[in-house]
């Protein structure tokens, strides 16, 4: 509470400012602003003054960007005057980042340093309006789309768990969770273009809904960020951005293919998009389809195939008043459930089979395990989005707002005599607001004000329900500031959220399966902290933040057999709403040719909810019937929680060997509840630590024919995981491994254009049996020739992928 009443002193002081009541009453800015401004101007390298072609200027706030011509020149024309943020970058530059004051007629040039560290970027992540990375208190990491094409994963998250401090569970290759400091599920937001991403995310056995071939780039926020995204953001965000408007005055698009051989995965992507006198447009399409993977234990894991399909849009407007963007899309996904059952005399995978009405168990074949349509039981997922997103200048100031309309359908199919059955079907719509007025900066002080929240509604529509339907309503009002004092930057804010659950009752075969009943949370949450950029290259951070999740209707209500995880879970009506109180320090030092990040944070969070299996009366776990199988039973209870960790990455081109490159990145975190339960005081999910060393070396770099062209070897060491949550069965350790990796790739040129980027990569290379802690999949059932329990991790895998740009000019 002291932590509350010091944030809402902080925000009367800075109100009481005669500067910011000036800012807040919208008096005249020092200097007159235009209906429209235009901006041109050239980039060149800082030491020869040669003119960049092809580099990047991007205003992140209005949603535009130029790209310089043969000349260097960048131009845009026909945009709101004011100050605006912008960012400038360039493949092997270093990104410039300044905000500068738009008039009727504007021109800039900027010169751009060499750079071998990319040590600069613009967030959009946790903040009201586009900022400098550095100037943020809290830890944000970028991965950009050249990233993601470099790493062999299996989904969207995969690929992210790179990052230091994220990690995934998962359960099979298409489906991951992230997982933020120790923490997932519903304390994790998924942000997609503007709109948070709901799902059933507090799920093991579904992914996060969005077309991994057509993200622009991921901004991952580690942290509370209640502030700005209200409950649920108690972790932190994953904000996945995959529309970027192209440069006015042109059309560009990709066209990119993948395969993988260990599950023989192949995936197709094709997006094109163009700019004429601010009128945008884009479309897009994916396809990806993966038989069962294989280990050196396991052989091939049976019904561990999937296959997707993704398409989506958008159009938009641009223009001196602002921007108004429409987009929609659509995911469909298949995927297979591993049971992991076994055969008790061969050890080899079994499956059910329909035999004239009766359900038999019999090997799985050669066939079985190459076919990418999943087997019974298995899912299917479905994700509609429609959303509007709007900017609008009032005079010196800026409204924002998006609404968005959102359908998640989850059905999942275990009946092998009716195939067709839809044993589960959750149908959930939710509609998405988030109402935003942005203040002119004035005296350096940036402040917005906003309300967002969602309407939630789910129906039942399977022949089971494992939760409730339900009605939600979501609202939460905040104030965000921002204040540059010379090297430092101060900020944050105070919210209050309101959110209101009816749940429904629900009669099955004459039985009462739910009770009706109702449930208000209500919530203060803040933030503040500073960013201190002691010199040119060395920043320093430090944040205190009170975040807040109530807890979710699964946590609350559940009565139901969870297949895709072996479970029967059982709710708790009264749970209280989760707070957390962290404390995050960083350190970032940058140089052309060093960087280093080094973060250490304090979480304490009280009444957090987890699950723990139940006992039996007479000891042992309880096992509940459900359809003929046994699945243990599980339910949730909360306890006070303090979680500690540290991250850091380092990378390095020593000089003069500037085709170098040397990173490292470590990540630790430790959970513990406040009381043992059942012996042990260890949070259950708690990643084990995890080392990446990486050894790069850029090739041919004065080449007119590749660009960017590398090859690199990298070793994944993860630690064992010794303190697992063991109370009641629940959890147990787990044993470390190192996988070698590798990989080259680069882009072929001609006349100065790209004309395709191919990259090649090796996991695995030794063919490794792992298992990670945070792997459902370590709990299958037992092989009882082996003696070997739970269904291992992915064997040696080979990627290869090409990218093929289009680009063509209209003016």
């Amino acid at each position: 509470m002291k932590f509350v009443l010091s944030i809402i002193v902080f925000i009367a002081g800075f109100a009481a400012n005669p500067l910011i009541a000036q800012n807040l009453n919208n008096s005249p800015a020092a200097a007159p602003v235009t209906d429209r401004a235009s901006l041109t101007g050239k980039i060149t390298d800082i030491v020869t003054g040669e003119a960049l072609a092809g580099a990047s200027v991007y205003l992140p706030d209005l949603r535009t960007g130029a790209t310089t011509n043969a000349q260097g020149i960048y131009s845009f024309k026909n945009i709101p005057g004011g100050k605006h943020l912008v960012e400038v970058s360039f493949t092997g530059y270093a990104p410039l980042i300044e905000s500068i004051y738009l008039s009727a007629i504007s021109q800039k040039d900027f010169a751009l340093t060499r750079s071998y560290v990319e040590n600069e970027a613009v967030t959009v992540t946790g903040v009201s309006a586009a900022t400098s990375v550095k100037r943020t208190p809290v830890p944000v990491n970028i991965v950009k789309k050249d990233e993601l094409f470099r790493a062999a994963s299996t989904n969207l998250i995969d690929a992210l768990s790179r990052t230091p401090g994220v990690s995934q569970v998962s359960t099979g290759p298409a489906v991951s969770k992230p997982f933020i400091r120790g923490l997932g599920y519903n304390r994790v937001v998924i942000v997609n273009d503007g709109i948070r991403q709901e799902g059933q995310q507090w799920g093991d056995e579904h992914g996060i809904e969005i077309d991994e071939y057509n993200v622009s780039k991921a901004e991952i926020l580690k942290g509370p960020a209640s502030l700005m995204y209200g409950s649920d953001a108690l972790a932190g965000v994953v904000n996945i951005i995959s529309i970027v408007p192209v440069a006015e005055g042109t059309i560009k698009g990709n066209l990119f293919s993948n395969y993988q051989s260990n599950n023989r995965l192949r995936g197709f992507h094709a997006d094109l998009g163009g700019n004429q006198n601010g009128f945008i447009w884009g479309a897009y399409g994916s396809y990806k389809a993966a038989a069962d993977y294989k280990n050196k234990y396991d052989g091939y894991v049976f019904n561990s195939k999937f296959n997707e399909k993704a398409f989506g849009g958008y159009l938009g407007l641009n223009r001196q008043w602002g921007y108004t963007h429409v987009y929609a899309s659509m995911f469909d996904q298949h995927v297979g459930l591993v049971e992991g059952e076994r055969d008790a005399a061969t050890g080899r995978f079994i499956k059910p089979v329909d035999h004239d009405g009766v359900v038999e168990e019999e090997e799985a074949a050669h066939d079985d395990f190459t076919s990418t349509d999943p087997f019974i039981p298995r899912q299917r997922i479905r994700h509609f989005k429609v959303a509007t997103d709007n900017s609008f200048r009032l005079g010196d100031d800026r409204l924002t707002f998006t609404l968005g309309f959102q359908r998640n359908q989850r059905e999942e199919f275990g009946n092998v005599l009716d195939p067709k059955e839809q044993e589960l079907y959750f149908d959930l719509k939710t509609i998405n607001y988030n109402l935003q007025y942005h203040f002119a900066e004035k005296n350096h002080w940036k402040t917005s004000i906003g309300v967002n929240g969602m309407q939630q509604n789910n129906q039942n529509k399977g022949e089971e329900a494992l939760i409730p339907e339900y009605d939600l309503f979501d609202v939460g009002a905040f104030i965000y500031t921002q204040k540059e004092i010379n090297k430092m930057t101060i900020s944050g804010g105070l919210r209050y959220d309101h959110r209101s659950l009816n749940s429904k009752e629900m009669d099955e075969d004459g039985d009462l399966k739910f009770e009706q009943f109702k449930r208000k949370f209500d919530n203060v949450s803040g933030s503040i902290g500073l960013s201190y950029r002691a010199t040119k290259d060395l920043t320093l951070k430090f944040n205190m933040a009170r975040g807040f999740r109530a807890p979710s209707i699964p946590e609350l209500a559940s009565n139901g057999a969870h297949e895709g995880t072996n479970r029967y879970e059982y709710g708790q009506r009264d749970l209280k709403s989760e707070t957390s109180f962290q404390v995050d320090g960083g350190v970032e030092f940058a140089t052309p040719h060093v960087s280093l990040a080094a973060n250490l944070f304090y979480n304490s969070v009280q009444n957090f909810i987890y699950s723990r299996k139940l006992q039996a009366v007479g000891g042992g776990d309880s096992l509940i019937i459900a359809d003929g199988d046994e699945l243990f039973a599980f339910r949730y209870n909360q306890h006070n929680a303090t979680l500690y960790g540290a991250e850091m990455n380092i990378d390095i081109h020593p000089h003069p060997l500037d085709w170098l490159h040397l990173e490292n990145t470590f990540s630790y975190v430790r959970g513990t509840l406040s009381e043992s339960q059942d012996g042990s005081r260890n949070l259950p999910f708690i990643p084990a630590a995890r080392l990446i060393n990486e050894v790069k070396v850029d090739l041919f770099p004065k080449s007119k024919t590749f660009s960017q062209l590398y090859v690199k070897a990298e070793l994944d060491n993860t630690f064992a995981q010794n303190e697992p949550f063991t109370g009641y069965n629940t959890e147990t350790k787990t044993s470390g491994y190192t996988l070698l990796n590798a990989g080259f790739g680069g882009n072929v040129m001609s006349k100065n254009k790209v004309l395709f980027s191919l990259f090649f990569s090796a996991n695995n290379i030794g063919d490794v049996a792992w298992q990670s802690h945070l792997s459902r999949l370590k709990y299958a059932p037992e092989n009882e020739v082996t003696g070997r329990i739970g269904v291992f991790g992915m064997g040696r895998n080979f990627s290869v992928k090409l990218n093929i740009p289009l680009s063509f000019t209209t003016n």
